[in-house]
């Protein structure tokens, strides 16, 4: 079957990246989203291990459609028996760009129909109750062709379940992921997010450094489906936790200056299971400092969005230019939406990656320190590393 690993713009090549560790190499990158072929384990180990993406969805079918009777023939011709059982509840989502099905409402309206109409060939009935699991279906069309896809996660993928109270300017979880891994941070490097907030760079970081799966303490709209064998789930959270590697001394950090905010942050740690891998404190940017000569800064401070912000955010960056340099031989990763940070802050970026936070666009500037030189080897039992998506160790 062919399943979509959904992404936010900017980060389908990092979703690439996962599902290839995790061992899945026939896939396609596009827009928004990575299609790969794979099977029922994918779907329970994926909707776990992805950090970085925002759902799964199964993919049912993909044709061109230009008139609404194309639309009802296709989407009725395709297997929805087969996943979909006699009691399901299948409501149906829409979305249209650029195609001459331009009514969402119609289209919406015409699938459902369509698979009433499939399921009724199937299960000699002219009613379906709908008491049943949860089957999400989407109709995305795109320059008249219709992809049908079923949500096979429920809840996004950033909600990991332990930020269930958030700060006023939360930052998505699969979004720190990927600054985490675009930083190519590894569990033996010093991490330090100055601006904190509820903490979830830092958590994101050690469960990074944990091998934690993401999804190990949640659920997904697919565990109730019949289809999927529940020795298949069962399985997949086996392996998520034989894989966790708690072992891995971690020395992370997240410092604000709100006290309201660190004490969220400790919470959300506690509930993420990481909480003793990291050091939360209240402290002002002024006091950024490190005994450590390499290491890596991560944080998402404030954009200045509002007019009445700005000229203070702007004399942040430039007093973030200034303390940061004082760390010369460490990597610092900032991600903003300011167009003219680099001269605030007084340095161009070695890299800078064009994102999305939530709807607005940013850049995540990637400052490159020294090379730390490399330790020594010692003979010990291999364990999970940076980026470590695939539940067996990378080395």
């Amino acid at each position: 079957m062919e399943l979509i690993a959904t992404a936010t713009f900017g980060l389908e090549s990092i979703v690439a990246d996962e599902l290839k560790r995790l061992g899945y190499e026939d896939l396609m990158v596009e827009n928004g989203r990575v299609t790969f072929k794979a099977d029922l384990e994918a779907l329970c180990r994926t909707n776990l291990w992805l950090r970085t993406s925002d759902r799964i969805r199964l993919k049912m079918g993909e044709f061109t459609a230009v008139t609404f009777e194309e639309l009802f023939e296709q989407t009725k011709a395709l297997p929805w028996a087969d996943w979909l059982p006699k009691n399901a509840e299948f409501p149906v989502e829409g979305k249209s760009i650029k195609s001459t099905l331009f009514s969402v409402p119609d289209c919406q309206a015409i699938v459902k129909k369509a698979v009433v109409e499939s399921m009724k060939n199937k299960y000699r009935v002219d009613w379906f109750e709908e008491t049943g699991p949860m089957y999400k279906i989407e109709v995305a069309l795109l320059k008249d062709t219709a992809t049908l896809t079923i949500d096979t996660s429920g809840a996004g993928l950033h909600k990991r379940g332990y930020r269930e109270i958030n700060s006023p300017a939360p930052l998505k979880e699969t979004l720190a992921a990927a600054m985490v891994l675009l930083s190519r941070w590894h569990p033996d490097t010093t991490l330090v997010d100055p601006f904190c907030g509820s903490g979830t760079i830092p958590i994101e970081a050690a469960m990074i450094g944990y091998n934690m799966a993401p999804g190990s303490n949640r659920s997904f709209v697919s565990e109730k489906w019949p289809v999927i064998p529940k020795k298949l789930w069962q399985k997949a959270r086996e392996e998520a936790l034989d894989a966790l590697n708690k072992d891995c001394p971690l020395d992370i950090m997240g410092y604000d200056i709100d006290n309201r905010a660190i004490r969220l942050a400790r919470d959300n740690a506690a509930k993420a299971k990481v909480d003793n891998a990291i050091h939360f404190q209240q402290q002002p940017l002024s006091a950024l400092s490190s005994k450590k000569k390499y290491g890596k800064t991560i944080s998402n401070p404030p954009y200045g969005e509002r007019l009445s912000e700005k000229k203070e955010v702007e004399e942040l960056y430039r007093k973030m230019g200034k303390i940061f340099a004082k760390l010369d031989t460490w990597s610092h990763y900032i991600l903003t939406s300011h167009p003219h940070f680099e001269q605030l802050f007084g340095k161009k970026a070695s890299k800078k990656r064009k994102l999305y936070n939530g709807n607005i666009k940013v850049d995540y500037y990637q400052y490159y320190g020294p090379r730390p030189p490399k330790p020594k080897k010692k003979k010990t039992q291999p364990n999970a590393a940076y980026g470590a998506i695939h539940p067996r160790p990378l080395y």
